[in-house]
């Protein structure tokens, strides 16, 4: 089966593009906050067990689907699934995961701005000499004014669509595969820089050694949460991706070469980031505005803060733009299957994403105070970033999740799912692999869901 889509040049382009993805504001913004706020070394252990035994072998049926087809998302499960003689409302799952991205895309293209403004700020000299009060003064400053929030918004969508008009082999591989090398020697710089520099002892002792009686069930979902918005699990991009993917690439390798990628930048931006909180006697529990406040405060000592946080604020731009490429290929993707050029689909698509975007702009100032969903329980106080912040990231990746690994456990034939991933349908790692899909994966992920349900937001912080 294959779709009428361009394909990678080669591996190591496919494996830049889908690192690029996976890697973004989820491994270097949203990681650090979530460790400092519950618990350090314990979150990170129930981490990684969440990474390698539910996310994993979710992106690598996401892969095979899409591979499988060779088409976007939702054509690709309704073609699949007619193939195994199932029924076509399977694609269901696809549309569940393209809106869902949609709706991230249009507050992630709004924080993607402000990594751009506070690039601007290191390298204008703004930032230095900050103090704690100062630093929160300038980041609500940001927050507050919507002809700032707007034009930093529009800047990141226009990057990202001057990118991905060009098309999948000349923009957004031939991109990732400057920006990820790029982003990874950055981050190992700022890691060493913090090492030397910051609290090393302190900083690595609270990221790497758990305490195990502050684990809860709470740790749990937060750290499951974490693991699908960080590694893209349920976004469709790795369907989408898979089309792409010739027949000779081994899946399983690649999947795992992705999540572990993804994993060591969420780790490495914990390593630059936690020395330097402790060497200045910081807390590390600061929540969303850990990045964004804490961090200029904290470089100041360093004796080199304004190389240092222009080096970061250019990290977290790079690492939010090679995400975004992805959430602007879907649309142009499928132009491609039903004859829309791609120049419009991209121009279109971020037309769509600034106008909902705006939804998120004024809930940060003049609209701060409109709760949409006000009348539904554990909503009252949600304004409406808030409401689609949950909606998309809590409920809909979830459900994308779940459908996905029904889907490749369930609903595709056990010789079907063997032949793309190249294993042999009697070995330890097939049978163990499709096993996790079928029982393990899905009831976690019903877990999830029912906590993000009856805790309405609590699960992911």
């Amino acid at each position: 089966m294959s779709g009428p889509h361009a394909t990678w040049t080669s591996r190591a382009g496919f494996l830049f593009a889908t690192i690029g993805f996976s890697v973004g504001l989820g491994n270097i913004w949203r990681f650090p906050w979530l460790a400092g706020e519950n618990g350090g070394g314990a979150f990170v252990a129930v981490y990684l067990v969440c990474v390698a035994f539910v996310a994993l072998p979710i992106v690598m049926a996401e892969l095979l689907i899409g591979r499988r087809g060779g088409l976007t998302p939702a054509a690709t499960m309704r073609k699949v699934a007619l193939a195994e003689g199932r029924s076509p409302k399977w694609a269901i799952g696809g549309w569940i995961a393209i809106l869902s991205v949609f709706m991230i895309g249009t507050f992630y293209g709004v924080i993607g701005g402000w990594t751009l403004a506070y690039f601007w700020n290191a390298i204008s000299g703004q930032l230095q000499g900050v103090d704690a009060a100062s630093a929160q003064a300038l980041f609500d400053a940001l927050l507050a004014s919507p002809a700032m929030l707007i034009f930093w918004m529009l800047l990141f969508l226009l990057i990202n669509i001057l990118i991905v008009e060009r098309g999948l082999q000349k923009g957004v591989e031939r991109a990732s595969s400057i920006l990820m090398p790029l982003l990874f020697a950055m981050l190992l710089g700022l890691c060493l820089f913090a090492l030397v520099s910051g609290d090393a002892v302190a900083g690595l002792s609270f990221l790497f050694v758990p305490d195990f009686s502050a684990i809860t069930a709470n740790t749990w979902l937060v750290a499951l949460g974490q693991a699908f918005f960080s590694v893209g699990v349920g976004m469709a991009a790795m369907m989408l991706y898979g089309a792409f993917l010739p027949k000779s690439v081994r899946i399983p390798g690649t999947a795992a070469i992705v999540v572990a990628a993804d994993t060591l930048v969420a780790l490495l931006a914990g390593i630059a980031i936690f020395p330097f909180l402790f060497a200045q006697g910081l807390e590390p529990a600061q929540g969303p505005g850990l990045v964004f406040v804490v961090m200029p405060v904290a470089l100041q000592a360093s004796g080199f803060a304004s190389v240092a946080l222009a080096a970061f604020f250019a990290l977290l731009s790079v690492a939010a733009l090679t995400s975004m490429m992805s959430f602007f290929e879907m649309g142009a993707a499928w132009g491609e299957e039903n004859g829309v050029k791609r120049r419009t689909m991209v121009w279109g698509g971020g037309v769509a994403t600034a106008v909902v975007g705006l939804l998120t702009v004024f809930s940060l100032n003049h609209a701060a105070d409109f709760h949409p969903l006000g009348f539904v329980p554990g909503f009252e106080g949600k304004t409406m970033f808030d409401t689609i912040d949950w909606l998309s990231s809590n409920l809909g990746l979830t459900i994308a999740g779940l459908i996905s690994a029904l889907f490749a456990g369930w609903v595709m034939a056990k010789d079907s799912t063997a032949e793309e991933l190249g294993l042999d349908p009697a070995s330890l790692a097939f049978r163990g692999w499709r096993f996790l899909l079928r029982w393990p994966v899905p009831l976690t992920i019903v877990a999830l869901i029912a906590g993000a349900l009856f805790g309405l937001g609590e699960t992911t912080a």
